[in-house]
């Protein structure tokens, strides 16, 4: 399986804010280079009002087998200031999920992207390949053929250590795209395939303040060793709304930082989210 192939901490003395954006840049210009469609997205949001672009979050999929899963990337986070901010798991799935929060930097006003705008929480989930059928196993370790495996081990088997997607944070974007809704409805009028799953394209946390709306993944054939081509999903594009938490409806908007916002994730709306690598979203 391909690896992000991260330096280690130890390797660099100094300017280790200046190093992991760097970092997270390069893994943010390889997911668009992969991703046509991404990168399209990412495009047209910029297009919009000339909008400038902050990432809410990172995600990458691992597999927890032979050294890989969740500690094989959250270690080298931690050394630069990443922080566990908390963890889901998705029994149905054999899927668990760590969350990790940006080191505490200082933030211009109107910084934005990875140059100078927030750092991304980053969200990686790994498979319990322990949990799943003998065959599943087997097929996962010697990396042999799909049929049997998970849809997630297949994915994270195919594309690596690569960011399964980005999420954009439509809090901090400041014209049209500041409300998650008209995000959905631009992408419903351009003929995105929006992710339904669960019923609503649109998920809502249970208290109301973490909005969410992903795009359906795109989709690339792709040819085996064996010759045969197939058709497999890729990466797709999530946008994220925080919104101002109620001890802080008093703040001022131009004093509003990440966090007066609605933090962490939501179980159920993190579930319907990572079916956007499914060939069809279901309702």
């Amino acid at each position: 399986m391909d690896s992000l192939d991260l330096p280690q901490a130890s390797s660099f003395k100094g300017g280790s804010e200046n190093f992991l954006r760097d970092v997270l840049e390069g893994i943010l210009k390889t997911y668009l280079r992969k991703n046509p469609m991404a990168n399209t997205v990412w495009e047209l949001v910029q297009s919009v009002d000339n909008e400038k672009i902050s990432y809410d979050h990172f995600f990458f999929r691992t597999i927890k087998v032979d050294g890989y899963g969740i500690d094989s990337l959250s270690s080298f986070l931690m050394d630069y200031g990443y922080q566990v901010g908390g963890r889901l798991d998705f029994p149905k799935k054999h899927v668990h999920v760590l969350w990790l929060s940006p080191p505490d930097i200082n933030v211009p006003v109107e910084g934005c992207g990875l140059g100078n705008g927030p750092l991304p929480r980053i969200v990686i989930a790994e498979l319990l390949v322990d949990e799943l059928s003998q065959e599943s196993q087997e097929i996962i370790r010697k990396y042999l053929k799909p049929e049997g495996e998970s849809e997630y081990g297949a994915w994270a088997l195919f594309h690596g250590y690569t960011m399964n997607h980005l999420a954009i944070a439509v809090h901090r974007l400041k014209h049209r795209f500041s409300d998650i809704k008209c995000v959905e409805e631009y992408f419903k009028e351009k003929g995105f395939e929006l992710n339904k799953d669960g019923g609503d394209v649109l998920k809502v946390s249970e208290d109301g303040l973490l909005l969410q709306v992903s795009l359906m993944s795109e989709k690339h054939e792709v040819e085996f060793a064996d010759g045969v081509t197939e058709t497999i999903t890729a990466s797709y594009i999530e946008f994220v709304q925080r919104l101002v938490l109620p001890e802080f409806k008093d703040v001022p908007g131009d004093e509003i930082k990440e966090f007066h916002r609605r933090e962490g994730l939501e179980q159920a709306s993190a579930y319907h989210i990572m079916e956007s690598t499914r060939f069809t979203a279901q309702d």
